[in-house]
């Protein structure tokens, strides 16, 4: 597979990825039942599965790798945040109020993410 390929799935996994946690974030602020359709459950699960297959490969074709890349390093520290911010958000806090700060501090993590993909750079404002 052509490594430009790769980079259009993989951006187009990171929009799906984007999207889809939002909605589920909106979902958990309403208390909506459409959280527990399998649907819901199932792909983003697919989804990311897929952005990071994409994501291991671009850095196998390119030579590019995190710990030796500093954008790539602040990308991969960026997804564990991202990671455990959403899943506090959408599953793990005990309340409404910290699912919502969790669900606002992870969209900054995936802007973050997404910012240091466009600039190459790990600091904002850079």
């Amino acid at each position: 597979m052509s490594y430009l390929l790769l980079k259009h799935v993989h951006v187009t996994c990171v929009v799906l990825s984007g999207l889809g946690f939002c909605l589920r974030g909106y979902w958990m602020l309403r208390q909506s039942a459409a959280l527990q359709l399998r649907l819901t459950k199932v792909m983003p699960h697919l989804i990311d599965s897929l952005l990071l297959i994409s994501a291991v490969s671009m850095a196998v074709l390119s030579g590019q790798y995190p710990f030796v890349q500093s954008w790539l390093t602040a990308k991969f520290c960026g997804l564990l945040a991202y990671i455990f911010l959403g899943s506090m958000a959408l599953k793990r806090g005990k309340t409404a109020a910290r699912r919502t700060g969790f669900f606002g501090l992870a969209v900054l993590a995936y802007v973050y993410i997404v910012s240091v993909a466009l600039t190459r750079q790990p600091l904002l404002f850079v």
